[in-house]
């Protein structure tokens, strides 16, 4: 029978690990490294999306994504608040993923993602089937939803890149939160998914495609590179 010094022992790591915060100052050097891959990857996230836009903008090729019941669905303007939320989670990351490996090991998941995304949109070219919202629809997120809309672009549309964002986020963050964060989290990811069609930005078929992008991504990219990188450090 273990005596109670070695109970202590054995059970004082996990408490540790349990009071690691999920959002910490990461220091100067940290933020400074953050910036500049987040920079890179914004620049590479502007070639893939901008670049396949204005290609589409050139081909006749069109191919359907959505499901006529889809039209069906309101236009919810209030949504665009959940909708630009995304950016809070960018800004997120640096605080909660505080070493260079799991930070570099998120902007090359992202990286893929834009990738496979600009495949995604070169093969199934599409225009949104939703009507322009009308102005006075619009009310006091007139403004909001308008800056919104300018940053998407015209086409892109699957697989949404928006939703694949903010799913590959959750995923990476959720597990190092309590319950509470985890539940808050993932009700998060999935408010920024609903308001991509509640804002007539997306179809269920974008929707569903960004977020399979992303689960699988995580698992097969971030995983991947998070662990590789603890491997190497811990040998070296």
């Amino acid at each position: 029978m273990a005596s109670l010094p070695a109970i202590v022992e054995i059970a004082k790591p996990k408490a540790i690990e349990q009071t690691v915060p999920l959002l910490a100052w990461p220091g100067w050097a940290h933020i400074r490294y953050a910036t500049l891959l987040s920079i890179a990857n914004t620049l590479w996230f502007v070639f893939v999306y901008g670049g396949m836009d204005a290609l589409t903008a050139r081909r006749a090729f069109r191919v359907p994504v959505h499901f006529p019941a889809e039209l069906a669905i309101p236009f919810i303007p209030a949504m665009t608040l959940f909708y630009m939320s995304i950016y809070l989670l960018f800004w997120m990351a640096p605080f909660i993923l505080r070493t260079r490996r799991e930070f570099r090991a998120l902007v090359i998941t992202m990286a893929i993602a834009i990738f496979v995304g600009g495949i995604g949109f070169l093969l199934f070219p599409a225009d949104l089937a939703f009507a322009q919202p009308r102005e006075s629809d619009l009310g006091i997120w007139s403004a909001l939803f308008h800056f919104a809309d300018k940053l998407n672009l015209t086409y892109n549309l699957l697989p949404s890149l928006h939703v694949a964002f903010a799913v590959i986020c959750v995923a990476i963050f959720a597990p190092r939160a309590p319950l509470a964060g985890k539940v808050l989290l993932w009700f998060w990811a999935a408010m920024i998914a609903a308001s991509t069609v509640l804002i007539h930005q997306h179809h269920l078929l974008d929707v569903a495609t960004g977020w399979l992008l992303a689960l699988v991504s995580v698992k097969s990219i971030f995983d991947r590179f998070a662990s590789d990188s603890r491997s190497s450090s811990i040998a070296s």
